[in-house]
Order: C-alpha cells, then structure tokens, then sequence
C-alpha cells in the first residue's frame, strides 16, 4: 500500500511540475511505456509485438553498432579510442559483469525506501542497496529489436538481474540519436505509464577510455528525463538535476572496468563498479 501511495505521489508531482511536449518537437524523447504496473524481463517481446520489430541475434548481440559514429569528429581524441572499449558497446554479449555498488547518505536512505517499495513492486530499477546482492554476479543479455522490412537496428535491449534476487536491476533500451547536431547515446528505461530517458555524450579521454556523460540544465541537452504519457503525439517531461558519469576504462592490469557515479545537484549519492572479464 505504501508503495502504490508513493507510486501516486510521483505521478501526481509529474503532473503538476511536468512539461507537456510534442513528439514532433522532440522526437527523440519517444520510447517503450508499459501499459501495466509490472515491467519485468519480458516487456522487450511486448514492445516488439506493439511496435511489430522484430528479435535479433542476442549471442553476438552489442549495444551499439557503430560506437566511434556516436563520438564527434571534431574530438581530437578520437583517434586513440582504446579498442577493447569500442569492443565491449559493440560486442557486450561477450562479456560477463561484476558489480560492487556504495552509497551515500542523507539520500541512500531515502533511495533504500524507494526502490523496495516500488522498484521491487514494478520489477525494474532495482538497484543493489548492499555490495552482497550482487555477491553472485548480474545477467548480461541483449537484443536486438529491427526494422522487419530494412533490416536495420532500431534499439538494443539490454537485461541486467541480480543472479541472486532474479530481480531485473536495468531493463533498458539504448540507441544512437543526434540531438541538436550532437550525437548522443540515448538509454531508455520503461516505466508504468511512462519512462526514464537518459541522454548520454561520448568523450574520449587522453588514455584511450571513455566517459559517457549527461551533465545538461534544460530539456534538449543530454540530462537525465522523467517522461510521462500523455497521449500518442506527446509526452508530460520533467528534467531531473540528476547527473550521470559512467567511466569505461582498461587497468593497469590489462582489466575492463566501468566507474559508474550519480549525483543529485552536484552531490554524489551512488557509486557502481563493474569489472567487465570476456566470457570464457
């Protein structure tokens, strides 16, 4: 009851403070919604069937097709773009993750009330409160949702669940987009009603990794977005002071590891660690 009590609150606060917007304005803020209260692991083939996509291999299956297209040309870094990088978003099935996670109060608290009251509830976002929920390593599936008639990738699904729990932690959708001359990696995580997109710059760093940023103030930069469904040809958006720096880098030791932080209004409160190993 609790849960459903907090679940109302947010969408009635959305629905005061949001942003009625227009698809044709903003075309790039359209993405998957479930119609019920549970998200779960297989809302990807009820998004096929509603979009009529079709599934893509899932064994060789990456996040990206082309990573280096989603960096600007005028980085002059470009260039020394480390390899294993560019593998890893092309290749991610390949791969298997471990993840340790640390928070940080005053807002852990409230994070903990809020993801068992309704992540648990709607089987998504269920991000590990304690290091030892992961303790038994997390999923790593993708696939691949294409256009039936060209053929081309429209979006990747990317299923992570706590071994563990069973519990999906991200179901999202991601995608190359070009916002206002500037591409992006676009990372979409349906919601009841509606979702949270995500829009991500790719900047490569002096070492070769790269870090995938979203550090905007207003609607059209990359940023952190509350969306919610408002009709077919628009959407309810609130743009959220939450920022997103997610680090991909090889180690001294020659091992793949993604820093992954959060910070509300500058202040950091989640931190992530993944150490990425190839799949034997």
């Amino acid at each position: 009851m609790f849960g459903s009590f907090l679940q109302w609150v947010i969408n009635f606060w959305l629905r005061i403070t949001g942003r009625k917007v227009q698809y044709s304005e903003y075309p790039w803020l359209r993405g998957p919604m479930a119609d019920s209260n549970i998200v779960g692991d297989r809302f990807y083939e009820q998004y096929a069937r509603a979009e009529n996509l079709t599934l893509g291999n899932q064994h060789t299956g990456g996040l990206i097709d082309d990573f280096a297209s989603l960096i600007p040309d005028t980085d002059p870094l470009k260039e020394k773009l480390n390899p294993r990088v560019r593998h890893f978003y092309e290749h991610t099935t390949q791969y298997k993750l471990e993840v340790w996670s640390q928070w940080y109060t005053p807002i852990q608290y409230f994070a903990r009330i809020l993801i068992r009251s309704v992540s648990t509830k709607m089987d998504q976002l269920n991000i590990p409160l304690e290091p030892l929920e992961t303790s038994r390593g997390m999923t790593n599936e993708v696939l691949h949702l294409n256009d039936p008639h060209t053929g081309r990738q429209v979006c990747a699904c990317w299923l992570r669940k706590a071994v563990l729990s069973g519990r999906v932690v991200y179901a999202g959708f991601y995608s190359g987009v070009v916002v206002n001359g500037i591409p992006s990696v676009k990372v979409a995580f349906p919601l009841p009603g509606g979702n949270v997109t995500v829009l991500l710059k790719v900047v490569v760093q002096q070492d070769g990794s790269v870090k995938l940023i979203s550090d905007g103030k207003r609607i059209g930069e990359t940023g952190y977005y509350r969306v919610r469904s408002v009709g077919n040809d628009g959407a309810s958006v609130r743009f959220l002071p939450l920022k997103e720096c997610i680090h991909v880098y090889e180690d001294n030791e020659g091992v793949m590891r993604t820093d992954h932080e959060f910070a509300f209004w500058h202040i950091r409160f989640l931190l992530l660690h993944y150490k990425i190993l190839p799949r034997s």
